[in-house]
């Protein structure tokens, strides 16, 4: 995992050339000449672009130097862009990373990323909350190769992906707003999960095993010719959980394919997934017995043209989600009637353009957005109700529909040493009174051949949730009256970069509006969202990554060492309310990261974490069944390692979690898995074309 920091050192005099190519398609923020794969999103991050043609008006620029840095191409720009320095920072875990970590989930990886806070219901995919920079849930922005997959229902579903680890070429973080970029719900961050991006054709087959009866098996393959390429991939695992009411089964399809028309391509993908698990107390420990399932249908369908001087790029996406949710699982009380039952149905289209000219890019783009919901508890009752399939008597009798668009306008200006990024987001939405605008402004300055500083200022919103605006439950009462959330947040920091070292370090103020939380006033009382308070969160950010290999070479016994510390502090009038996830942020975070070469193939990678997280919970006595009072979560210290060994086409790995064995606490009452040790093995097959 790495940060990546770009910024362009193109000028009409100077040209770099760059000698390091690490040839990764689908990769998100940045693009070095090389045509985008995937273009869905709104506007390019902050960081100044350059068109390709503008080498052929150059013919008396000279090579000033040599830059050393990996080629990273963009799937969420409107066009591509030439940079090595950004003024945000952007966190990278790469395929090489994730093959040495000892995770076997999403959920998993995202809880070695810095400025990420994973809060895991369940182990594995089952269910995680993921939050960046001490926002909530609902305020991270998700994206499956540049498409926004973020669940209108509630951000507990956010990472229902049709994809298995192994399918990941990588995963990119921006840490900060990014709604003039993303549009709404990019709250505190977004995160693109890229896949298939290989350009070499391969068969790929995993499997592994472990303690609580863990299964898991995944094939994937890649197949290209100069034309079209397709990339396909399936896993399923099971376990009979780490306690009761623990166990899960989850299987996933994922087909991505790109047809080149010469400079013209049309790309798309689909993706199923289905879930089923126990949900011992995620929502409520007075009925611990709780039964969760679900299904996500994903499709998108792009087509990019490159004009002179114009690059032109249009999306549309549909994604449907069933949800069923059992307060009890066996033996309901008598009071209990039905389950609930949830589908979703979200379409959504873009266009974007880029015009590049000698003042820089300035870019343009639409995008539309359309938010369903049929369900027996969340939205408004209506007379056109749905037979829930399989259910005898149950219908889907409630609705709700929104819709949201948004225009955007960005502009890139280049010079030697500054480079500036202005945009702003005009944004209507049905739920809400006219047209609501969120600019921002981000800049970065070299001062040396390796530093740079960096600042931005930016605008975001986030939109309530379904379940915010309408879930009523046995603890549970919805608020149609929310407003959005707003924020503005100033950043600045300093950076360095050189062909081994990567450091950055950064502070940030996010001064937030119309905060939504679930708050209550007494213990017995049932919770309800509200437009909270004012809430004013202070970061620090601190990170380095040290990679001995250019030094040292690939046999020197250590080969990456990653540190990072955070520290949050939020200033919030909580009006004595008991607050449910805005008070709950991670105050103190540091993680460590290294991976050993011990001989030949084989190799070690170790993982340590320390995390303090602010607030406190309402503690549940399973004993005595009933609430014994609030009590502050307890920090906690996480020690993970993986032992692996490849041989040619062949990888067999030893990985355990929690060494330590340590019993914590990280969401309310939801007991954590103890240590957990799986063993597996990997072969991958090279295909000759």
């Amino acid at each position: 995992m790495k940060t990546i920091n770009m910024r362009e050192g193109l000028s009409k005099t100077n040209l770099f050339f760059f000698s390091r190519w690490s040839r990764k398609s689908y990769a998100l923020f940045s693009v070095l000449s090389k045509e985008v794969k995937i273009c869905s999103l709104s506007v390019a991050i902050a960081s100044i672009a350059i068109p390709e043609n503008m080498n052929a008006q150059t013919d008396t620029t000279r090579i000033e130097r040599e830059e050393t840095l990996d080629e990273v191409i963009v799937t969420a720009q409107r066009s591509p862009v030439v940079y090595s320095k950004i003024a945000r920072v952007v966190n990278v875990i790469d395929k090489d990373e994730i093959a040495a970590l000892p995770v076997q989930s999403i959920n998993e990886l995202l809880r070695y990323a810095s400025g990420v806070d994973i809060r895991q219901r369940g182990s594995d995919d089952v269910q995680a909350d993921v939050v960046i920079r001490g926002g909530t849930f609902d305020q991270t922005l998700v994206l499956l190769n540049g498409i926004n997959i973020t669940d209108p229902q509630t951000g507990h579903h956010n990472l229902d992906l049709p994809v298995d680890l192994s399918s990941i070429e990588r995963i990119e973080i921006l840490e900060g707003p990014g709604s003039r970029i993303f549009g709404p719900n990019a709250f505190s961050g977004a995160i693109n999960i890229i896949t298939g991006s290989s350009s070499k054709d391969y068969l790929s087959l995993s499997g592994v095993t472990g303690q609580h009866d863990y299964y898991k098996a995944s094939l994937s393959a890649s197949v290209s010719s100069d034309k079209y390429k397709s990339f396909f991939s399936g896993s399923y695992k099971s376990s009979t959980g780490y306690a009761k009411n623990t166990d899960f089964k989850l299987g996933n399809l994922f087909y991505q394919g790109i047809y080149k028309i010469g400079k013209s391509s049309v790309e798309g993908q689909f993706g199923y997934t289905e879930k089923g698990f126990g949900a011992n107390s995620f929502y409520t420990p007075v009925y611990p017995d709780q039964y969760e399932a679900t299904k996500t249908i994903f499709s998108s369908l792009r087509y990019k043209q490159n004009l002179s001087g114009v690059k032109l790029n249009s999306a549309v996406y549909w994604r449907r989600h069933y949800d069923r949710f059992e307060l009890f699982r066996e033996n309901p009380s008598s009071w209990y009637k039905n389950h609930n039952y949830h589908w979703t149905d979200v379409y959504g289209a873009n266009v974007n353009s880029s015009y590049f000219w000698s003042f820089g890019r300035t870019s343009l783009g639409v995008d539309y957005r359309s938010e369903h919901i049929r369900s027996n508890v969340l939205g408004v009752i209506t007379a056109d109700s749905i037979a829930v399939p399989g259910q005898i008597g149950l219908y889907y009798d409630h609705k709700y529909k929104r819709e949201n668009a948004s225009i955007y306008l960005e502009h890139y200006y280049i010079s030697e040493k500054l480079n500036v990024s202005a945009g702003l987001m005009a944004n209507f939405n049905s739920d809400l009174k006219g047209i609501n605008l969120y600019p921002g402004i981000d800049a970065a300055y070299m001062v040396g051949r390796n530093w740079s500083i960096f600042s931005s200022l930016n605008r975001s919103l986030r939109l309530p949730t379904f379940t915010d605006l309408f879930y009523d439950g046995p603890n549970n009462i919805g608020n149609p009256n929310l407003k959005p959330e707003e924020a503005v947040t100033l950043e600045a920091g300093l950076k360095y970069n050189n062909r081994s070292l990567d450091a950055s370090a950064s502070v940030f103020n996010r001064w937030g509006t119309n905060t939504i939380d679930w708050v209550k006033e007494n213990k017995n009382d049932d919770w309800m969202p509200d437009n909270f308070t004012d809430v004013n969160t202070f970061g620090v950010q601190l990170q380095a990554s040290y990679n001995f290999i250019p030094q040292f070479g690939r046999d020197f016994f250590l080969r990456q060492v990653k540190l990072s510390y955070s520290f949050l502090n939020a200033n919030k009038d909580s009006n004595g309310l008991m607050s449910r996830y805005v008070l709950d942020y991670l105050k103190h975070r540091f993680t460590f990261y290294s991976d050993f070469h011990i001989w030949k193939g084989l190799g070690l990678s170790l993982n340590l974490n320390y995390q303090d997280r602010n607030g406190s919970y309402l503690k549940y006595d399973f004993d005595k069944k009933s609430y014994v009072g609030e009590v502050p979560f307890d920090p906690f210290f996480l020690m993970d390692a993986k032992a692996y060994y490849n041989y040619k086409v062949y990888t067999f790995f030893v990985s355990a979690s929690n060494i330590l064995d340590v019993d914590y606490i990280d969401i309310s009452n939801v007991t954590q898995a103890g240590r957990w040790i799986k063993a597996g093995f990997n072969i991958k097959l090279h295909l000759e074309k």
